[in-house]
């Protein structure tokens, strides 16, 4: 069973600010754990993840939506809402973050990969489809799902498992009315 890593160093660089509780050292900490162990590592397939075309990520976002993360990046804005920040490097690690996802789907339908991991940054199970919330600018896994269905016939209907801390708000609004998506979210 081959498991695909895709990350990129970008992600180390969205720059949260010191003591924010999303920050660069969560990124760091687990590629450090991974390439310490000596079994492990060898055996997963290391992928460099691409930015996510604007058309792609808005499948999930309003143009809008992009528009305001693209703007308070670019001006330097700082906060979007009360916790969810945003530094030089913020979109290109977003867009990453959800070009990574959709690599994932990509290697797992041609069989490149049995499955895939991806430690991105910023995180994205509360960005609904027209904010930033929660330290997430853009709904990673929504994407994905909507890139999934739209790249690959075959797949009908998606499921989505969210295992966190915190309820997966912004993923289940953005499907909330759409019975082709599947969500199901296990929080504290």
């Amino acid at each position: 069973m081959t498991t695909a890593i895709i990350h990129h160093p970008v992600f180390e660089q969205h720059d949260t600010g010191a003591g924010h509780p999303e920050s660069p050292e969560r990124y760091a900490v687990v590629l450090e754990a991974l390439r310490g162990d000596a079994e492990l590592w060898p055996r997963l397939r290391e992928v460099e993840a691409t930015p996510a075309p604007r058309g792609v990520v808005q499948a999930a976002h309003t143009p809008q939506h992009f528009k305001h993360v693209e703007r308070a990046v670019s001006e330097g804005l700082g906060y979007l809402d009360a916790d969810t920040v945003v530094s030089m490097k913020s979109l290109d690690a977003a867009l990453r973050a959800a070009g990574g996802a959709c690599k994932a789907v990509d290697m797992v339908m041609t069989g490149e990969a049995s499955n895939a991991f991806l430690p991105a940054r910023p995180p994205g199970h509360h960005a609904t489809s027209e904010r930033a919330m929660g330290f997430c600018l853009f709904n990673t896994v929504g994407v994905a799902a909507r890139y999934a269905q739209r790249q690959y016939k075959e797949v009908e209907r998606v499921a989505v498992i969210d295992w966190d801390v915190h309820h997966g708000n912004g993923t289940q609004g953005i499907f909330y009315d759409d019975p082709t998506v599947f969500f199901f979210s296990a929080h504290q």
